[in-house]
């Protein structure tokens, strides 16, 4: 009887009888037939291509980038592991296979593979071996290629443009890998594994998807044909150790009396806006505020693709779904802040505000859901409200423009900046909060500020947050009442001696 994962309808052979042996004798087990062998180069020593000169004259041939080595293997390498996948392709029975968890897969595909690598007479070291292993069972049942990257914590992305080109971002900086796949068809297969994970699905019909990891990483796939030179995935990595404030105060994102204000917003429920870019750590910053929430609260977050990684004991996490191949059955943002009204929540927390669910979080800040949070694209205070407004306008709600504003103003307390500046750094550079409305015009006053004082010897941004002088910001009652006012006079009055 076949081994369990092996083809085992009328007809089908084990590796043994379909790669060439001749029978034996009656009573023995037959003897693989010789082949030439296969020999593994060594890998050759990992380099780096180092990037030119910052000075290089004007007239010079374009420099094509600095390529990072991560994977060390020689071609020769990869002529036989696609020689070995291909014999293991025909060999197992992926039927059966799924039937199995992860572990007894793996166990099969390594016993299969084994067994085709001496059929093969396959010349390899150990570690040689045990590397192919791994490799093959990764490309059959994980994510391929993309392993080692997703094991390492100090990549935050991962862009995936085709097959051949694979970067990621380490420090703020984005760096091109050797890193390669065995052809389109590999990478549309893993990108459709990833997303089948969350019970979604791209293909031609449907060719953009947003997903998640188990960790939480976002993933994005668009697949041609929209995406003309193969399926493009990027992966928005979080670190395995949550960050928490103090850690943005050790990477010099904020100074720390700018982190203790955080800790007192957050902790006496101020209505909380993130702005901020493209990477500028928005989610990162809005999990660190999320710390403060007392164990006693019940809080709904709502989100596109789960990502928010709250420590609380009583979390409630939605998620929106895309329509199926009907049509049917969407369920988007507005209609999740909607629905949260009805959960008896103490906080909402939206992970990203992008369409006319702002109206409705708006009206939840306002009536009685004190301490919601949100994120949103913008690239300064005064235009995230202004993006806000932009938002609630589009979605087709026929508001005159001072009505939206003062709901702007009743609902928003503070609205925190983030950026990410040119060195690849990631800063807090603003702390605002919502004053009033005068005539048709929001007020707003700063609270901490980041001033930039130049570069440094080694070309990193050099500055320092300073507070702005105000004494008695808005919330100074609020904070009065959860009995944290001296902290929040102690916190602004050393933001303001930063030198």
């Amino acid at each position: 009887m076949a081994s369990f994962g092996r083809r085992s309808s009328e007809g089908a052979q084990l590796p043994s009888q379909r790669l060439g042996a001749t029978p034996g004798p009656i009573g023995r087990a037959p003897a693989p037939a010789p082949e030439p062998p296969l020999i593994s180069s060594a890998p050759p020593p990992p380099t780096v291509t180092s990037a030119p000169p910052r000075n290089a004259g004007a007239n010079v041939t374009p420099i094509k980038p600095a390529i990072t080595t991560i994977d060390t293997r020689s071609d020769a390498y990869y002529q036989i592991k696609t020689t070995i996948f291909n014999a293991l392709i025909e060999t197992i029975d992926l039927a059966q296979l799924a039937q199995l968890d992860q572990d007894s897969a793996r166990d099969e595909i390594r016993d299969i593979v084994a067994e085709i690598i001496a059929i093969k007479n396959v010349v390899m070291s150990i570690s040689e071996q045990e590397a192919m292993l791994q490799d093959i069972c990764n490309d059959v049942l994980g994510y391929g290629p993309l392993e080692p990257l997703l094991a390492r914590d100090d990549i935050a992305d991962i862009m995936v443009n085709g097959a051949n080109n694979v970067f990621i971002e380490v420090g703020g900086k984005v760096q091109k890998t050797n890193i390669r796949f065995r052809d389109n068809g590999q990478l549309m297969n893993i990108c459709q594994r990833i997303v089948s994970q969350v019970g979604r699905r791209v293909d031609e019909s449907s060719p953009i998807c947003d997903a998640r990891l188990p960790d939480g990483s976002r993933v994005n796939v668009i697949a041609p044909p929209l995406a003309i030179d193969g399926p493009t995935l990027t992966i928005r990595k979080f670190k395995k150790d949550k960050l928490k404030l103090q850690n943005l105060v050790d990477f010099g994102s904020i100074s720390p009396p700018g982190a203790k204000l955080l800790q007192i917003i957050g902790a006496v429920r101020c209505n909380t806006l993130i702005s901020g870019g493209t990477g500028s750590g928005k989610t990162t910053l809005l999990n660190c505020l999320t710390g403060f929430i007392a164990p006693d609260e019940r809080v709904v977050t709502c989100e596109d693709a789960a990502e928010l990684q709250l420590q609380q004991p009583h979390v409630v996490r939605l998620e929106t779904r895309p329509p199926n191949l009907e049509g049917q059955g969407q369920v988007t943002m507005t209609d999740l802040v909607k629905n949260c009204l009805r959960m008896r929540p103490d906080r909402i927390i939206v992970g990203e505000v992008r369409g006319p669910e702002a109206f409705d979080l708006l009206q939840a800040m306002n009536t009685g859901h004190d301490g919601s949070m949100g994120t949103i694209h913008a690239n300064s205070p005064r235009e995230a409200l202004s993006r806000l407004e932009s938002l609630i306008t589009m979605g087709g709600f026929r508001l005159p423009q001072k009505t939206i504003r003062e709901m702007i103003v009743a609902s928003i307390d503070v609205v925190i900046q983030a950026t990410r500046l040119r060195d690849g750094s990631r800063k807090i550079i603003n702390i605002a909060e919502v004053v009033g409305l005068e005539g048709e015009t929001i007020i707003m006053q700063d609270l901490v500020v980041f001033e930039l004082e130049g570069e440094d010897q080694n070309g990193k941004v050099a500055g320092r947050h300073r507070g702005t002088g105000i004494s008695r910001p808005r919330f100074w009652d609020r904070a009065k009442y959860y009995n944290m006012d001296r902290d929040l006079a102690f916190a602004l009055d050393e933001a303001e001696r930063v030198r």
